[in-house]
């Protein structure tokens, strides 16, 4: 995946219930990266794809959803494409879930991530991304948020 050197990050990480919501326009320029009727190979070079995991390693797990689901939107349906997709908001989902002091709820969304991303079996890289980085970070969110439970 090429680096994301012209990605801006969002002024803050928002948390729902705790921060003021991003501006309605604030993500444009990443919706406005996908056109219905690209190729997978074409999304995968999107604004919206390639800021999506940067915004997840930084912490901008809210901010990573929004940009990605356009590109799951216009990926074909039922794809290992699509699946991965869904795996790696579900991901971001389960981390914004930890942030949000929601153990229970991040391992269901693990549950729900890892089950999209079996579809992906057999394969190591999906969109130019490590299928490998994405389980790793749905194993992490499940073990912190076991951990979170426990306490």
């Amino acid at each position: 995946m090429k680096r994301p050197d012209d990605i801006p990050l969002p002024p803050y990480a928002y948390v729902p219930g705790r921060d003021a919501r991003h501006a309605e326009s604030a993500f444009d320029a990443f919706h406005n990266s996908v056109q219905p009727g690209m190729s997978v190979a074409q999304l995968s070079e999107t604004l919206a794809w390639r800021a999506g995991w940067y915004y997840i390693e930084r912490g901008y797990h809210w901010e990573a959803h929004e940009v990605l689901e356009p590109v799951w939107m216009n990926l074909p349906p039922h794809s290992a494409e699509q699946q991965f997709v869904q795996g790696v908001i579900q991901a971001a989902n389960a981390a914004l879930k930890l942030r949000m002091d929601r153990p229970k709820a991040t391992r269901r969304l693990c549950d729900i991530a890892e089950d999209h991303l079996a579809a992906c079996d057999g394969m190591t890289e999906v969109m130019s991304l490590p299928l490998a980085a994405v389980r790793d970070l749905v194993a992490a969110l499940r073990e912190r948020a076991i951990l979170a439970t426990a306490q």
